[in-house]
This record gives structure tokens, sequence and C-alpha cells, in this order.
């Protein structure tokens, strides 16, 4: 057998425990009952083990080795490099620590589930004391150049750094905040957003449906936190959350999720055999998803060529003007809730988290303190007072699962989104035009050829320098907020 072939025998062979893996933590966060959350949690922990050894062992070191000494084509030259590179990282990594962090995940995900239910942040904070411990260790065994945040930003957005973020957050936070000054005084329209579980249950299959998910490779189901996974690459499963008090959460909250499937549903097959079938980065993942949420879920056309079948649905609606919807759906209310938050806030959620991870990595900042200053900052950027930790440090499930890192991705999805769909608007004619039909085949056509065929075979920066000719900038999203929320405005 060629040490080629060997090659992508070896990321069949953990792609399998992925799968396995993804399973699992697809029916623990959906229908697994509450007993056998310890069990579940050591099944992860050694497939995970087992999958750590695979890429971490003498065999694949040995098979490092030998795929130095070949002539590689372009695609497998960019497999070995990034396999490298992972390789250098996760050895750094003692394999009784990586299996004691996974079960420690495994099993907090459960204890933070309960303690949010609860309002109870004493449950989880000794849980996600070793958890912060455990990502300090981590991040001295992988090093860093400038700022210890940056190792963990590594795993969810490659070549991303403190230095680069710090000027991007402070100028999306300065635009955000002086729009917001532009709104004061506002009255946005009040509605009744209350929908029955089965209403929202139709609506979101006719969306689905709408916007050509395809659900003989994927399925939608139900869960505490939304959430998209990908079992293989012919199942790619979207999740979501019914509030009977607001189905604004569950509609758009399921048009965030099946930009993900899209994507994962997208990437060319045979990637996954070289180590490259999945999303290049968090945030392009998250530009998928916030592209579909707000540019098509939110796009104006869109909702007005289906608001007659949400006024059949939704009684309420009935002798609601839909300029009153649509400004009703925009509203902007600084707010509490990350997932909850409207279209131009989202951003201000997302730079608190970024702060309060950072100080963590430093020890600016101890666990114990997180509480306290996760409601002076949402008091600081956003005016609100938190009431409770349910819904304020408890209301994400990420610290649980040790995604220290991962937060910024969802601003830079914002970002990326707002740059693909100004390039998508120069090289596609009448996008408005399609996203009101559900003609979306162009779009989606679009995005396949520019981003999702190519999994992480080209980083985030390659991506995006190829799609808009340009590199990373607010200055697309900032022009979309301006526009959109004068023109809301204006309907007032």
């Amino acid at each position: 057998m060629s040490t080629t072939q060997q090659w992508r025998d070896h990321f069949d062979g953990l792609r399998a425990y992925e799968e396995a893996v993804a399973l699992l933590y697809w029916d623990m966060r959906t229908y697994m009952p509450e007993q056998g959350a310890t069990n579940r949690s050591a099944s992860i922990g050694f497939l995970s083990t087992e999958s750590f050894r695979r890429r971490t062992g003498a065999t694949y070191q040995q098979l490092l080795t030998a795929m130095e000494q070949e002539t590689l084509t372009g695609i497998e030259a960019i497999s070995f490099a990034k396999a490298k590179e992972a390789f250098d990282r996760d050895s750094k990594i003692p394999e009784a620590e990586y299996q004691t962090f996974i079960t420690l995940i495994s099993e907090a995900e459960s204890v933070w589930e309960k303690a949010k239910d609860a309002n109870d942040w004493s449950m989880f904070e000794p849980y996600l004391e070793k958890i912060v411990a455990m990502e300090r260790k981590f991040v001295e065994y992988w090093g860093y150049d400038a700022h210890p945040y940056d190792a963990l930003l590594h795993d969810y957005e490659p070549g991303m750094t403190v230095a680069t973020l710090d000027p991007l957050f402070a100028e999306l936070r300065q635009a955000i905040i002086g729009l917001l000054g532009q709104l004061e005084g506002k009255d946005f329209p009040t509605l009744d957003w209350s929908a029955d579980r089965e209403t929202q249950i139709a609506l979101n299959q006719e969306w689905l449906r709408d916007i050509g998910y395809d659900f003989t490779s994927g399925r939608l189901d139900e869960t505490v936190h939304p959430f998209q996974t990908t079992i293989n690459r012919k199942d790619a499963r979207i999740t979501t959350k019914y509030d009977e008090n607001d189905y604004r959460n569950s509609v758009f909250g399921t048009m965030h999720e099946a930009g993900h499937a899209t994507y994962e549903q997208g990437i060319e097959p045979e990637l996954d055999s070289l180590g490259l079938g999945d999303g290049a980065s968090m945030g392009i993942h998250e530009s998928q998803s916030l592209f579909f949420e707000n540019f098509i879920g939110r796009n104006q056309g869109f909702l007005e060529a289906r608001y007659h079948g949400l006024q059949q649905a939704i009684p309420s609606l009935a002798d609601v003007p839909f300029e009153r919807f649509y400004a009703a759906v925009n509203e902007v209310k600084p707010s509490l809730i990350r997932i909850e938050a409207d279209e131009l806030t989202y951003a201000l959620h997302i730079i608190i988290r970024y702060e309060l991870e950072k100080r963590l990595m430093t020890n600016e900042l101890e666990v114990k303190d997180l509480p306290q200053e996760w409601n002076r900052l949402y008091k600081e950027y956003l005016g609100v007072d938190v009431p409770s930790d349910d819904k304020g440090v408890l209301q994400d499930v990420h610290w649980s699962g040790g995604s220290f890192g991962y937060f910024p991705s969802y601003a830079l999805g914002l970002v990326y989104a707002a740059q693909l769909n100004e390039a998508l608007r120069r090289d596609v004619d009448n996008v408005d035009g399609l996203i009101a039909a559900g003609t979306l085949a162009p779009i989606k056509g679009w995005l396949k050829e520019n981003i999702h065929r190519h999994g992480k075979s080209k980083t985030p920066a390659e991506l995006i320098e190829a799609a808009t000719g340009q590199s990373i900038s607010v200055a697309p999203l900032v022009n979309y907020l301006t526009k959109k929320y004068t023109r809301v405005v204006e309907a007032l």
C-alpha cells in the first residue's frame, strides 16, 4: 500500500471516531435520559482518547516521517502541512491530561444545564474552575508569541491574534454604539410574538424547504441550546429551541443552524480523506450561519413574500401591516441574552465574552469573580442590569465544553458575512429578488464555489481575500447596518 493511501486511510479512520463521538454528543443534547450522563461522558472520553492516540502515537509519527519523503500533489501537500501543525500542537498535551479534560467537559455540560435551570452558579463554578485551570496549562504547553489568548484563538480562527482583534472590535463597538445613539428615542412597534410549539415546527419546516435545506442529508430536532452537528458528509443535523412566548428565536435560530449545515453539505467529499473536510474556521462557519439568518431570513423581500403565510399561521398578525411587522422584527433593544439579541447589538455580547476570556487566560480574572464582572460589563456596554445568573454568566454552553477562544468567531462571522454579501451582490444579479422568490440556487452556488467546497484547504484570510478582493474589514458590516436601520427607522 502506498504511503499516500495509508495517509487517506488514517483520516478515514479518524472520521469514524469523530462520527461516533458526534452522534453520542448529539444524543446527549437531545434525547438521552438524564441518568445516562455519567456513562455517556466516560464513553465519549474513551473514544476521544483513542482518536487522540491515533493523532499523536508512534504509528502516526512514522506516517508523518514517510509523507515527508513523498512527492505530493497540491492538495496532499496542504493536507500534510495542516496535519503536521496539528500533530505538533496535539503532541504537547499529555495523553492522561487530555482524557481527564474530555471527561471533565462531558460531565460539565450536564452540570451546566442543571445549574442554568436552577439559577445556581455554585453548582457549575467548581467545574469551570477546573476547566479554566486546564486551559491555562494547555496554553503554556502550546506556547504563544504575544498573548496567551492567541493560543486558544488558533483552534477556532487560524491566524487570528489579539493584536488584530483588539482594534477590529474597538472599531466595531464604537460604530455600534454610534448607531445605537441615532436610534435612541425611536419607538419600535410592540407585537405579540407568541406561537404554540406545533405552529413553530411547521414554520421551521416550511422555511427550511424554502431555502433548500436537504432533509435527505439532515434533520431538525429540539434541544436546550441550539446547535448544528455533522455526523458525516451526508448527515448534517440541526436543532432548535421552541419558545412559545417568542417564535422569532426558533425560526431565525433554525435559519442560523441551517446555514451551518448548508456549509457542511457543500464541502467536497474527497477532502474528508485528507483531513480537510471541515470548515475553514469557526468565523467562516459563523459567516454562513449568520448569512442565512440575517442576510436571507431577515431580508425584507424574503419576509414580505412569506408574510401572508405567517398571518395565516399566527392569528395575532392578521391585522398587522407588513411594514409594522418588519420594523418590529428588526427592533433594536439592548438585551440580556446573546442568542436573543437583535442584529445591531449582537456583537456587543460577543465583545463582552472576549474581554472576559482574555482576562481569565492572563490570570487577571478568576472564575469566582466572573458573575460580578459579567454583570458590570453588561451594564457598561449594553446599559442593562443582569437580574440573575441564568440570564447572565450561565446562559451559554460554550465554557462548559472548554470552548475558550470560540466566542470571537461569532463577531468575525458577522464581519465576514457582510463582506461576502457585498461581493455576492457584485457578482450575482438581483440578489434581493432571488431571496424573495426563494430561488436561492445562484446564491448558494456562489457560496459553494467561493467558500463551501474548499473545506479547510484554505485559510479564512485566503477565502475572504479571494472572494471579496479585501482583507478583513468591518466597513461592509457598518455600511449594511447603517443602511438597514436607516430604512427601518424611516418606516417607524
